[in-house]
């Protein structure tokens, strides 16, 4: 650090010589630079003597201590530092040593998949050499004869328990006869499955049933229908659901008005009669509205009030039973002074639970959350909550609206509880056969003792629709709880079609055609 400190004074006084004089009074002793020329004489200036100061002297000399210092700090750092680069050296050597070893695994392991997947493919080669086939065309032969085997055994043993059947035909006939005997009677059905559609010409029949029957298939096929021909111009639309019986009814007028009647194009206007259904419930539920007096309601309630004339509760029509029960709640209004107003939505709504088939629950909480859904006043969801008496009467209004459900279905001949019970049957029916997988639509025919099945081609082959007619029927004979016979009719029929656009006309070809 003290030679520091001179270096700066020979800068200073520009290269002059200094010398440190031996003297304890601590002094230096500055000596000019001797330059000499040869015009100009020799002249040995006097040294200039500097006292130097005991504060400098110190802070210079304890800069030197703490120099000295840090260099011992930093020659410790560099042992430190030399010795972990000597240890990373060392770990860098085995990192390289282990990874060489991996290297050198992974080839072996390489070489050997390499020979295993060589001799496989010598063995398969081999193999299908041998037997003459690749192994897709081997799986796919013995999946395919597994499946032929097993759809061959199936159907065969349902011929010889068919065939078996035949045979004691004449013995199981008289067990039926003798056991019809004596269970005695059985359940009457009224005859509310039936619609009769009147022809204009007698000679639409024969457009009707087409050649060999082929369109009237195609009908009852599309529709879930069953039409009966009499001797005269009347149709017989025969099915327990009536919504089905209505969509067959008018997609038949407008086969007639069209003329066209084949199968494609009974196809395609049941399809769009089945489209057109909402308007026709909007329609319907107007005309009951108008005939009760009540107006200026949501759509959506007038489309349920609609579906009124397709249901039948106990084998009386909902939609006369609505209006007849509104009228006579009405009038016992308009004598007792009551609010009619309330009187009349909750007549026209008591029942309107009954056609929401898609929640569950009792008719009176599906109708209540209906109505609340609509923000009805609060007196009409009381009275149609009430009109059974399932909670206590809250008004008078709700009394007079139980009066006339009371009155309209209590009279005699109105309701048949029989027709509500072979209702659900026929539903269970249907329920049962939709169950298995493949079938796309099912309709119950001759009052539950046949079911016809429509499957999907592509998923039920026709060795698997036998089997499925003998599931579906053996599940029937569990679960329908139905007495007699039931004949399960399974139908698998494949179609396709294309159609070409014309993009390009000859021009010659039209005139030389003209």
């Amino acid at each position: 650090m003290f030679n520091s400190f001179l270096s700066k004074f020979k800068v200073l006084f520009g290269g002059e010589n200094i010398k440190i004089s031996e003297d304890t009074t601590n002094r230096v002793v500055f000596t000019p630079k001797k330059t000499t020329t040869k015009s100009d004489p020799v002249i040995t200036p006097a040294p200039i003597i500097i006292q130097a100061d005991p504060q400098a002297s110190a802070k210079a000399e304890a800069l030197i201590n703490n120099a000295k210092k840090i260099e011992a700090d930093i020659k410790i750092k560099e042992q430190e530092i030399f010795a972990r680069l000597k240890s990373l050296d060392e770990k860098e050597r085995y990192l390289i040593q282990k990874e060489q070893n991996v290297d050198n695994k992974d080839l072996t392991i390489s070489k050997k998949q390499e020979l295993i997947e060589d001799l496989y493919k010598k063995q398969l080669e081999k193999l299908e050499t041998i037997s003459g086939l690749d192994v897709a065309k081997a799986k796919e032969i013995l999946m395919s004869s597994a499946e032929k085997k097993m759809s061959n055994w199936l159907a065969r043993k349902i011929d010889e328990s068919k065939e078996s059947l035949r045979t004691r035909q004449e013995e199981l006939a008289k067990e039926l006869i003798l056991e019809g005997i004596t269970h005695g009677i059985t359940d009457y059905v009224a005859e509310y499955t039936v619609s009769t559609f009147t022809l204009p010409d007698e000679k639409i029949k024969g457009k009707i049933i087409g050649r060999e029957g082929r369109n009237i298939r195609a009908f009852e096929k599309a529709t879930g229908v069953e039409l009966e021909m009499d001797d005269g111009n009347d149709i017989r639309i025969s099915s327990f659901d009536s919504t089905r019986r209505e969509i067959a009814r008018i997609s038949l007028e407008k086969l007639i008005r069209d003329g066209r009647i084949q199968p494609v194009r009974i196809e395609e206007i049941v399809m769009q009669t089945k489209n057109e259904m909402d308007k026709i419930l909007v329609n319907e539920g107007r005309k009951i509205c108008q005939e009760v007096g009540v107006f200026n309601i949501p759509l959506e309630l007038i489309q349920h009030v609609g579906k009124f004339k397709f249901r039948y509760s106990y084998g009386q029509n909902l939609a006369k039973h609505t209006i007849e029960a509104t009228k006579i709640a009405v009038a016992i209004a308009n004598e007792l002074h009551a609010d009619v107003n309330t009187v009349r939505l909750g007549t026209l709504f008591h029942d309107v639970g009954k056609v929401i088939v898609d929640q569950e629950g009792t008719h009176i909480d599906l109708g209540v959350e209906l109505l609340r859904r609509f923000k009805m006043p609060e007196a009409v969801i009381n009275a149609v909550a009430e009109h059974h008496e399932d909670k206590p009467f809250s008004s008078v209004e709700s009394i007079i609206v139980y009066l006339g459900d009371a009155a309209s279905g209590a009279r005699p001949g109105a309701r048949y509880e029989v027709h509500e019970e072979y209702l659900k049957r026929m539903q269970n029916i249907e329920d049962v056969a939709k169950s298995f997988p493949g079938v796309i639509s099912v309709a119950a025919y001759q009052a539950g003792r046949e079911v016809m099945v429509i499957v999907e081609p592509s998923t039920v082959s026709d060795d698997e629709a036998k089997v499925l007619s003998q599931n579906i029927a053996d599940k029937l004979d569990e679960e329908a709880k139905w007495a007699g016979q039931i004949k399960v009719n399974v139908i698998r029929e494949f179609k396709t079609s294309s159609t070409i656009i014309g993009s390009k006309v000859d021009k010659n070809a039209v005139k030389n055609g003209a």
